[in-house]
C-alpha cells in the first residue's frame, strides 16, 4: 500500500458522514466527480472498497465502517493538537463502545457499564443493543469493544472471541398488585396455571425455566414471550402475568415495576458474561466492568 493520503481520507470521511456524494462535494467546495476520483484513488491505495451503491445513495462496507472509526479518532487528534497549539483546553474522552444482547435484563446491563463512567479519566459509553448474533458481528470487525450477554458465544458462531463470566444469581417470579396477591402463597405450585411473562424460546434463562417447569411438573399459561427484558416488565406491571427477574436486581424492580417478589426458583441460575476479542482484557472501560462486576455487583 502506498503512504496514506490524509486528504483522501478527509474526504472519505466527510462522504462517510454526508451519506451521499453531492452533499459532501458541496460541502468541500467540490466538483462530484473531483470528489469521486478522490474516493477511488483512497480505495485503490487501501485495496478495498469502502462504499457500496444503496439506490441513489451510498453505504459503508464493512471495510469502509472499520476506516471510518480510524478516520474519526485521527481528525479528532487533529483537532486536540490544534487546540492544544492555540492554547485552547484539550483532553478527549475514552470510547467505549458496549453491545448490549436485547435480553440481557436493562437494570443489570446499568450495574455492569456504570464502573466505566466512575473512571478517573473522562469517558464516553456508546451503548448498542440488539440480537447477540448481530452484535458478535460487529465485535468481530471491532466496531464494538465488549458485548455483555446472559450466555457465552454459542457454539455455531466461528469468530475469535473469548467470554469472560461476570458472576451468576438466581431467579425470582414477581408480579404485580392483586396478580402478586393471588398467586403468592404455596409458591411455586401456585405457578401450575398461572399467567406468565416469558423471555423468548431461544434465550438461555427460557430454557432452564422450561426444564425446571418440567421437572416440577408445572405447566403456567404462558400469555407472553418476549425478545426484550424492558418490554416483558412493562406488560408485568400492567398486571399481565408473573415474570421472571435476576434476584440481584429484584428490589430495583420493585420499585420501578411496583412489582411484588412471589418466589425464588431453586436450580435455575442466571449467568452473565462479557465478549471480547481479547483473551486478556485491556481497554480501560471494559476492564473496570469486569473488575466491579466480580467484585461488587455480585460479590
Amino acid at each position: 500500500m502506498d503512504n496514506l493520503n490524509y486528504q483522501h481520507l478527509k474526504y472519505f470521511w466527510a462522504v462517510a458522514r454526508s451519506e451521499t456524494l453531492t452533499s459532501a462535494a458541496k460541502n468541500l467546495g467540490l466538483a462530484p466527480q473531483t470528489l469521486s476520483t478522490q474516493i477511488k484513488n483512497l480505495e485503490s491505495s487501501l485495496g478495498q472498497n469502502l462504499f457500496a451503491r444503496s439506490g441513489r445513495g451510498l453505504v459503508l462496507t464493512d471495510v469502509g465502517q472499520s476506516v471510518l472509526r480510524y478516520a474519526e479518532e485521527i481528525f479528532a487528534i487533529g483537532d486536540e493538537l490544534t487546540d492544544m497549539v492555540a492554547g485552547r483546553p484539550v483532553g478527549r474522552a475514552l470510547q467505549v463502545v458496549v453491545g448490549v444482547a436485547d435480553v440481557l435484563p436493562k437494570l443489570v446491563a446499568h450495574h455492569l457499564i456504570e464502573p466505566a463512567i466512575q473512571l478517573e479519566e473522562p469517558v464516553q459509553v456508546v451503548c448498542r443493543a440488539t440480537g447477540l448474533a448481530s452484535l458478535l458481528a460487529d465485535l468481530a470487525t471491532h466496531r464494538i469493544d465488549v458485548v455483555l450477554s446472559d450466555a457465552p458465544i454459542p457454539s455455531s458462531v466461528r469468530i475469535r472471541a473469548f467470554n469472560h463470566l461476570l458472576g451468576e444469581c438466581g431467579v425470582t417470579f414477581m408480579a404485580s398488585g392483586p396478580t402478586a396477591r393471588a398467586y403468592r402463597g404455596g409458591f411455586p405450585g401456585s405457578l401450575d396455571g398461572a399467567p406468565v411473562l416469558l423471555p423468548a424460546e431461544d434465550t438461555t434463562l427460557r430454557r432452564q425455566l422450561d426444564d425446571w417447569f418440567t421437572e416440577n411438573r408445572i405447566r403456567p399459561r404462558v400469555v407472553g414471550e418476549f425478545e426484550d427484558s424492558a418490554l416483558l416488565k412493562a406488560f408485568g406491571q400492567a398486571g399481565a402475568g408473573l415474570f421472571p427477574v435476576p434476584s440481584i436486581v429484584e428490589a430495583e424492580v420493585g420499585r420501578q415495576y411496583h412489582a411484588s417478589p412471589i418466589g425464588r426458583v431453586d436450580g435455575v441460575v442466571e449467568r452473565f458474561y462479557a465478549i471480547s476479542v481479547e483473551r486478556r482484557v485491556t481497554h480501560p472501560a471494559v476492564a473496570a466492568i469486569c473488575a466491579a462486576a466480580r467484585t461488587e455487583f455480585f460479590d
